[in-house]
């Protein structure tokens, strides 16, 4: 058997750069997130395996695929990867956008946000499909066509249409990257506002004459952000377990706060991103827009915030609320089998164990876990996801795949009994 072993890890390696390099080939912008051609590939090469599919589409171009294959166990363990990708410039790229092989890298749109992992997703599929016994838990794997753009189409119409049964778990999103190794098993709650502001017209030349709804709005935000930002919040205990290693993950992360991780959980977090209102130089604007980004960390209250930020417009003459949106975070205790196992698998596989920090943003997680599937993200990658000539290395994807094959029998360990 160890004679065997590098032949079968070079067989591996072939196979996962195969894969992946077959998925960055089809071209899943989202939008417009046509990705059926990508998915009936995906649909053709499990085929051949002895398992249970299920094809799911609320939107016909933007199809998901669930693939189970029982197990010794009562116990069902998810594996949930994306195909679509954010939208490249072509003209930007060094790389071939739609893949290309270079100096142990795999470049392409997609390639660390996700590609690369779903093809190991496939890989550790392929393994356990053909082994010679059962995997110890039922294995579902949900491949989904719609993430970069809110996962209505995706992973929530798999959540709508009761494709899914699992008791735990694992995302395919990057979790480390370079020396910083960590899974995500909490992200932040948000709230999207637009405020309007409305003043009075005048000459440009002659503002004393008008109310300039620009500088009017501008006072508003920037005395409600000082508002926001000074709120102390709640949480409880497996919460503060989970902030405590996400300030010692983003302290030291290039990608995270460094002086400024206290500010990212202690309190709420406040974007400015659109401010809008006039028409020409030379008129006082009349009307003005902006439209805020509010994060709230998991286990306080979001719904409490928003309550704080409506007082604080209220408050206000002439700004109002035209729009909102929000929801709360979500996190899975860190005594939970599905981290414990996650965490107990990278030993061996990754130089140092895994922090388990709290995402900033949000991805497909977020909704297994508001539907009651504990969830975390976990994937070796790169810190280029969404930027030009995005790549993954070949480690990386020989890292994350012995991750993922240790987990199943871990996780049946951790719910035994």
């Amino acid at each position: 058997m160890n004679a065997n072993q590098p032949h079968e890890t070079d067989r591996r390696r072939d196979r996962l750069i195969e894969t992946t390099a077959e998925l960055l080939s089809f071209d899943t912008q989202n939008p417009p997130g046509e990705t059926r051609a990508a998915m009936e590939w995906l649909r053709e090469r499990v085929s051949r395996l002895d398992v249970r599919t299920e094809w799911v589409a609320s939107d016909p171009e933007k199809p998901n695929l669930v693939v189970t294959l029982p197990g010794d166990a009562g116990r069902t363990l998810l594996y949930a990867g994306h195909l679509d990708t954010v939208p490249f410039d072509r003209k930007a790229w060094s790389a071939d956008p739609l893949g290309e092989v270079r100096d142990g890298r795999l470049y392409g749109r997609g390639a660390t946000d996700m590609k690369g992992t779903v093809a190991v997703m496939l890989e550790t599929l392929e393994r356990f499909a053909t082994a010679a016994e059962q995997p110890p838990v039922t294995l579902q794997f949900a491949f989904v066509s719609d993430e970069e753009t809110g996962g209505e189409a995706g992973i929530g119409a798999v959540l709508e249409a009761d494709a899914i049964d699992a008791d735990a778990a694992v995302v395919g999103e990057t979790t480390c990257v370079g020396d910083n190794y960590s899974i995500a098993v909490a992200d932040k709650g948000w709230i999207w506002l637009t405020l309007e502001a409305s003043g009075r017209a005048a000459h440009g030349s002659r503002p004393m004459n008008g109310e300039n709804a620009i500088d009017y709005l501008y006072s508003v935000v920037d005395s409600c952000r000082e508002s926001i930002c000074s709120l102390d919040l709640e949480y409880g205990e497996a919460v503060e377990r989970i902030i405590e290693e996400s300030r010692e993950y983003y302290g030291s992360c290039p990608c995270g706060a460094g002086t400024h991780v206290g500010e990212l959980f202690e309190s709420p977090t406040v974007n400015l991103g659109r401010l809008d209102g006039g028409n020409t130089v030379n008129s006082v604007p009349q009307t003005a827009t902006a439209e805020l980004d509010v994060r709230v960390t998991p286990g306080a209250s979001t719904e409490g915030v928003l309550e704080h930020i409506r007082s604080c417009i209220d408050a206000r003459e002439n700004v109002s609320i035209r729009e909102v949106s929000w929801t709360e975070g979500t996190y899975v205790d860190p005594s939970a089998p599905i981290v414990e196992a996650v965490t107990d698998a990278a030993e061996g596989v990754l130089p140092e164990r895994p922090l388990g920090r709290c995402a900033t943003g949000g991805s497909d997680a977020k909704k297994l876990r508001a539907a009651g599937v504990p969830a975390v993200e976990c994937a070796v990658g790169s810190d280029t996801a969404h930027s030009v000539d995005e790549y993954v290395t070949l480690d990386a994807l020989e890292l994350t795949a012995a991750w993922y094959e240790r987990i199943p029998s871990l996780f049946a360990g951790r719910t035994s009994g």
